[in-house]
């Protein structure tokens, strides 16, 4: 089933983050804490010294950080947070640490750094930075939260997002029910201390723990929401932070979920305009007709599923293609192989190609084991934003809206939009503005055509944020730096480098 993510991915074939968008009531500058002091009852949290050992990759070491399980009451239980780092390669002085996160909620920062980020950094700024990452409370390996079974998310991630009458309605809400209830009964304790104002509060641990004074930091995706809900709390502690495919967290969930339906449909149309112009475009010859016929051979698949050559006899339907279609519009580079998987299912009947798509993006492995993504993400949101919509009537009401963002995604991101409805913690964010008056320079990068996050939110939380630089890249794809524009690249560089950001109003191509 499609949910609600903003991923990253160049770090991998299809290497996901997550979609949709949380905000919290307490990221806002007032709450921060003067560099020069610990909060009340952190004194050893804030003393602790990281035990590092080596973790079976070349080059990086790992450690394990003690965070309190709440901040309300610290003496009452621990979260442990896995943490990896390798340290500067180069023999210029020094500039600490440099702690990325590649987006989510649920996306393994460990796993990032590991895979991409210790090694395809720029070089010059691996020599000059320890590169740092912790993986968020409840991700990954800090405490994951658990919810579902591998054929339990085989059933989830087949169900009918588009219901057509009250038999289907009843299923798609029974589903939603059934993964929040599995969440529930996994981690009760832990869902209730997976906020994103909580993982800020860690960061700033761990940024004590490395023994840097400031923190340096570059977010992508929901990493940009993790950075500024840092940079709210403790605006003097801003080091130089880069905010990669910027989220607003001033907007509700429903807001969100419409802004970033627009923005798949975006996406969608420079999609469109490309593989017409190939001569193997099997959704037409004419742009205007590229959207119908994915619409009309979605519909089709609703009713006669194909089979996708899967050793667990799983069949291609509408859900799992449409989240195999919106995978690939995330990175222009995965185009050609999303117009030679989607001719593959519509002309020879096989659709292992979109299947493959859809795997990648709820990271579902071969052998049918789920990382535990999905269950992070949706614990992060559903606690940080108020569900979108309470019930399936509020859905239907919101339809034509969603329809009129984008006829081909438009009904899946409507009905994705209410599984926090039945979350079985209550939510302890708000939509609000961050503006982290004090703070250093952060620059804040917006792709135009970004169907995860939308430009408009970059240029939002640029003008939040007290002292924020907007960066834009014209062009496709979610996020900018390392996915090929010297421009930006050079740029961010310059200002990890240097302290130097961008001029206002630059952009890039």
């Amino acid at each position: 089933m499609y949910m609600r993510r903003t991923p990253r991915q160049t770090w991998t074939l299809l290497a996901v983050a997550a979609l949709l968008v949380s905000a919290c009531s307490t990221g806002s500058s007032t709450s921060a804490a003067s560099s020069s002091t610990t909060p009340n009852g952190l004194a050893s949290y804030y003393a602790q010294k990281l035990s590092w050992r080596s973790c079976g990759v070349p080059g990086f070491q790992c450690a394990t950080m003690k965070a309190p399980l709440d901040y309300a009451a610290p003496a009452e239980g621990d979260v442990r947070l896995a943490v990896s780092r390798k340290k500067a390669t180069g023999k210029g002085k020094p500039l600490g640490s440099l702690l990325v996160n590649p987006g989510g909620p649920g996306g393994s920062a460990v796993g990032y750094l590991q895979a991409y980020a210790g090694i395809g950094y720029p070089a010059e700024v691996r020599a000059r930075y320890d590169m740092v990452a912790v993986d968020p409370r409840g991700v990954a390996r800090s405490e994951p939260v658990e919810c579902l079974d591998g054929r339990e998310m085989d059933a989830y991630t087949q169900t009918d997002t588009t219901p057509d009458n009250e038999r289907e309605m009843d299923q798609l809400v029974g589903a939603y029910k059934e993964f929040a209830e599995g969440c529930g009964s996994s981690s009760p304790d832990l869902l209730r201390h997976v906020s994103t104002v909580e993982a800020a509060r860690d960061m700033d641990i761990l940024r004590a723990a490395l023994g840097d004074r400031r923190l340096t930091y570059v977010g992508a995706s929901y990493g940009t929401f993790l950075g500024a809900t840092y940079a709210g709390l403790f605006p003097d502690r801003v080091g130089r932070l880069v905010l990669d495919g910027a989220m607003d967290p001033s907007l509700p969930a429903r807001r969100l979920n419409l802004d970033q339906t627009a923005g798949f449909e975006t996406a969608f149309d420079a999609f469109a305009k490309d593989c017409v112009r190939q001569p193997d475009c099997p959704l037409g010859a004419e742009e205007g007709e590229v959207g119908t016929n994915l619409k009309a051979f979605f519909d089709h698949l609703d009713t006669s599923p194909v089979p996708a050559g899967d050793a667990d006899g799983r069949r291609l339907g509408e859900a799992l293609a449409t989240t195999g279609v919106i995978a690939a519009m995330y990175d222009e580079s995965t185009w050609p192989q999303l117009r030679e998987s989607l001719t593959s299912a519509m002309r020879d009947k096989d659709g292992a190609g979109l299947l493959l798509l859809s795997d990648s993006y709820y990271e579902r492995d071969a052998d049918g084991r789920y990382s535990n993504l999905m269950f992070a993400n949706a614990a992060v949101n559903c606690l940080d934003l108020p569900a979108a919509y309470a019930t399936p009537d509020q859905v239907r009401d919101a339809l034509p809206s969603f329809e009129e963002a984008s006829p081909v995604f438009g009904e899946v991101m409507a009905w994705a939009s209410l599984s926090c409805a039945y979350w079985p913690v209550r939510p302890t964010g708000e939509p609000h503005r961050i503006e982290a008056k004090g703070a250093a320079p952060i620059v804040v990068v917006g792709t135009t055509r970004d169907p995860a996050t939308p430009y408009r939110w970059a240029q939002s939380l640029s003008r939040q944020l007290s002292s924020a630089r907007l960066l834009t890249y014209e062009g496709d794809g979610h996020t900018a730096y390392g996915r090929g524009s010297d421009c930006i690249d050079d740029t961010i560089n310059t200002y990890l480098l240097r302290g130097t950001p961008p001029a206002e109003g630059k952009r890039c191509s």
